[in-house]
Formats: C-alpha cells, structure tokens, sequence
C-alpha cells in the first residue's frame, strides 16, 4: 500500500505540475530532453501502478478465498519479491522504449496534440522509421496490460464464486467491502487506459482521447483509497 501510495503520487507529478504551470503561464513549451525524461518516468509509474493493482487483486483473493492460509501465503518475503519484481520490470522496459525513442528523428519544433509527452503521439510525429519502436510498443503493451488484466479477471472470478457461495446477505456485503474500492480503481484506471491505447494507433488525437488520459492519469490516482 505504501509503494501504490508512493507511485499514485510520483505518476501524477510527472504530468500535472507541467500542465498546471502550462496553463498558468499560458506557455506550453518542453524541451527534447525534458520530453524524453517526462515519458521515461511516465512509463516506470503507469507501468508500477498497473502491476501493482494486479499484485492487491492477488491479495484479495488468498484472503477471500484462502484466509486460513493468507499469513502463510501472503508473507513478507513473497511481498518483497513482488515488489522487487515489478520495479524491476518497470524501470527496464521505461528504459529501453526510451532508448528506442532516442534513436528516432523528429523535426526541430513539433506540436504534441497531448497535455504530456506520450510515447504514442511522439512516434507519430517522427520523421524516421518507427517500425520497430511500434511492435516493441505493442508488444509490451501486451505483456503488461494483457497479462495482469487476466490475472486481475481470473481473481476476481474467484473472489465472485467465494462471495455467491456465501448465505447471507450481511456477509457477502462484508467480504465486498473489503475489495469494492479496489476493484473501482481497477476500472477506472483499465477502462480508460485501455480505451487511450486501443484507439490510439487508428484515430486522430481528439479532446475525448484526452480526456480519458486525464482520467487514468489523474482521476483514478486520486480516487485511490
């Protein structure tokens, strides 16, 4: 809960502070560097937070569905080793897009149709060939948003069949409870983020684009209980 905290707080700093002072000076100009930089921590604190709600939905279910066990299962070491884990993976695969982005021409001034630099939009106002930028891309995207999306609905399935199992009606309200704030995140920051990145290699950049990133990218760490 402490790391979901730290990186819900880090993830909007990369984008609200710049935009608050881009509306305030009424000046939205960034430099290559500062984009580059931008993007790299955008990518480690999104990427942190989806693996790490993934990690609180495999929390919830051991302690639903194998609460004898949760201590036993659920202990500080196992704990660790997933933290560890997802930084890990976090802090080398922002690292490496960022390096294929660096290699990648732009013209020397360009307009981001974007309230932050996106790596989406920057490949699409390259000047080069993005191919192999646009199938690692993907191909992260799937791994780490396909992968722990399933892990989150394979939980949750589990968690439904628990709680149907339950007779009363103060009970199965009981162990809802305990997971109901957790699984608004979940769709909050999945359906918009899902939505951002499934439109975003076949439609234009629209206001309603933007308005789903704002949602996955603000609202949803705000709302995190």
């Amino acid at each position: 809960l402490s790391n979901l905290s730290f990186t819900d707080i880090c993830f909007t700093s990369t984008t609200v502070p710049k935009m608050l002072v881009d509306i305030q000076t009424q000046s939205k100009d960034i430099t290559y560097k500062g984009c580059l930089t931008q993007m790299y921590f955008f990518m480690v604190f999104a990427g942190l937070d989806n693996l790490l709600l993934t990690v609180m939905a495999y929390d919830r279910y051991v302690a639903i569905c194998h609460p004898l066990h949760y201590t036993v299962i659920i202990n500080p070491r196992l704990c660790g080793l997933l933290l560890l884990l997802s930084w890990l993976i976090c802090l080398t695969y922002s690292l490496l897009q960022s390096l294929m982005v660096s290699r990648v021409s732009f013209c020397k001034v360009i307009e981001i149709p974007h309230f932050f630099c996106e790596l989406a939009q920057m490949l699409k106002l390259a000047c080069s060939d993005t191919l192999a930028n646009d199938i690692l891309q993907y191909f992260v995207t799937g791994l780490l948003g396909v992968i722990p999306l399933t892990g989150i609905i394979f939980s949750y399935s589990r968690i439904v069949s628990s709680i149907m199992s339950i007779s009363s009606a103060r009970g199965k309200y009981k162990v809802f409870s305990t997971c109901g704030s957790h699984l608004s995140v979940i769709s909050l920051f999945y359906g918009a983020g899902l939505g951002v990145y499934l439109t975003s290699g076949i439609a234009q950049p629209s206001r309603k684009g933007s308005m789903a990133s704002v949602m996955y990218t603000v609202v949803a760490p705000m709302l995190n209980p």
